[in-house]
């Protein structure tokens, strides 16, 4: 019988809604065990006992007086910390911003309020979202539920790791290169990078405009598939939103796969692809022929120069994004030891930015600059085109793609953050989906030495029911899919 913080929440909203628990007392189960296991995780920059408390208290009043209650009423949601959020500090994991309280909502944030959802807290992250172990945050390192000497992923890996330690039944993070997929894959969470414009970015602290999107944490897909229905959907606000109707997508949810078509690019399974990964999610494409699904082999060469032209393009845009934060207007602002605008600038900047973000900052700016323009940032917005054409010619014969989500297993805390390149490499099998708009599911599909393994899954744009579809079935067939760590 399980605990009650660690039931669905599908299951959580329902039987509040219904009255047969109440909300107050599932939210305290979820601070006390926040409570007993943060001290080894470090999932979250701020906890928000009080807020969750009074709105657990508010949702059992309108249940109790026969009120109309949202979608995730009374469900515990933490949110990634560069979300903005009214009244409670947004960090970006950052030196920079470590006092900023904005004045409002990020559209997300909202949405989930407005489905009376308990959120309780902000999660750790790497600074501004620029990594992929969640060790680049300004204030520590968030660990791995199923191996505490082992990262999370990243950068949304305080998300993922809340999850998957039971300090909130579902999450959200931010996706611009496989910050989703990469922390749900080592935390064997199931975790969905939309289609680029169906999530409102508006109150997404920016880092690559043109590549990122929010999405949601869950232990299983019908939770992820609930989260998605109640942020997705057109915002006036944002001027990248996809104006298309409002889906439910549970409603896709079908254990069936038969007569699906699955294509595997022999590039997904490269130099530096861990033979143990690889293993796994040939097993798990086969399974998916076992239940009905066709599968075949393709080359999709574009895809040798996705992660060069992915990391041109995220660094020049950051670059551009993170010119704002002078610490003149706000952020960090060091003392002032002279009147020369230009030092202050330096120094600020100086202070208030990590290594990584630094060397991001200089890389892009270097891309963008008189003369280097054309041989660098044009050629790879070039080969982001070769990417997005072959993805929509696979799909013409192929309903998904699937291959690993990332080549290795959770490595080591300090074992790749003092060798850039070994880190960029990791979101080998990731970028893609971002350079070309598409939705990308990660699901667990194993493990090797107590270490979790994710099979990714690609689909033609805004055929997130097709991805869901396909993960239910899997996941529904998998003795794997729904184990917890022991913490």
């Amino acid at each position: 019988m399980p605990k009650l913080e660690e039931l669905p929440a599908v299951e959580l909203s329902s039987r509040i809604r219904r009255g047969e628990i109440k909300a107050e007392e599932y939210v305290h189960k979820v601070l006390d065990r926040i409570r007993k296991v943060e001290r080894k995780i470090h999932a979250y920059i701020t906890v928000m006992d009080e807020e969750a408390l009074k709105k657990a208290g508010e949702i059992d009043r309108k249940v109790r007086s026969g009120s109309n209650v949202g979608r995730l009423c009374g469900v515990a949601v933490a949110v990634k910390d560069n979300l903005c959020t009214e009244g409670v500090r947004t960090t970006c994991c950052s030196r920079m911003l470590e006092n900023f309280i904005p004045p409002y909502d990020a559209a997300v944030v909202e949405r989930i309020r407005q489905e009376d959802a308990v959120l309780v807290g902000k999660t750790n992250m790497d600074e501004f979202a620029m990594g992929s172990s969640t060790e680049y945050s300004y204030f520590k390192p968030t660990r791995n539920p199923w191996n505490l000497d082992r990262v999370p992923g990243g950068s949304s890996g305080g998300s993922a790791a809340a999850v998957a330690a039971g300090e909130a039944a579902l999450a959200l993070g931010s996706d611009t290169g496989g910050s989703i997929r990469c922390p749900a894959s080592f935390c064997s969470v199931v975790g969905l990078k939309p289609t680029y414009g169906l999530v409102s970015r508006y109150g997404l602290v920016a880092y690559a405009n043109s590549l990122e999107q929010i999405g949601p944490f869950a232990e299983s897909v019908e939770d992820c598939a609930l989260l998605l229905s109640c942020v997705a959907g057109h915002d006036p606000n944002d001027s990248t939103s996809l104006n298309k109707p409002k889906e439910d997508y549970v409603s896709f949810l079908q254990n069936d796969v038969r007569g699906l078509r699955i294509g595997v690019p022999k590039q997904f399974f490269g130099d530096g692809t861990d033979r143990t990964v690889d293993r796994a999610v040939w097993n798990a494409v086969k399974r998916l022929e076992q239940l009905g699904a066709t599968y075949e082999e393709i080359s999709l060469k574009s895809l040798d120069y996705a992660l060069a032209a992915y990391y041109i393009v995220a660094m020049s845009e950051a670059s551009s994004n993170l010119a704002r934060y002078d610490g003149l207007r706000y952020g960090l602002r060091k003392p002032d030891r002279s009147r020369d605008w230009s030092a202050a600038f330096s120094e600020n900047r100086s202070a208030g930015f990590g290594a990584e973000v630094k060397r991001r900052i200089i890389l892009g700016t270097y891309a963008l600059s008189a003369g280097y323009y054309s041989q660098y940032y044009l050629k790879a917005q070039q080969i982001r085109t070769l990417i997005r054409r072959d993805f929509d010619e696979a799909f013409k014969r192929f309903d998904v793609v699937a291959g690993p989500t990332m080549p290795i297993l959770p490595f080591k805390i300090g074992e790749k953050i003092r060798d850039p390149l070994e880190m960029y490499m990791c979101d080998v099998d990731t970028v893609p989906a971002n350079l070309a708009g598409l939705p990308a599911l990660s699901v667990p599909c194993g493990f090797h030495n107590g270490l979790p393994i994710g099979l990714q899954l690609m689909a033609a744009p805004s055929r997130e029911d097709l991805l869901l579809r396909v993960g239910y079935t899997y996941e529904q067939n998998m003795k794997h899919s729904f184990l917890k760590p022991k913490i």
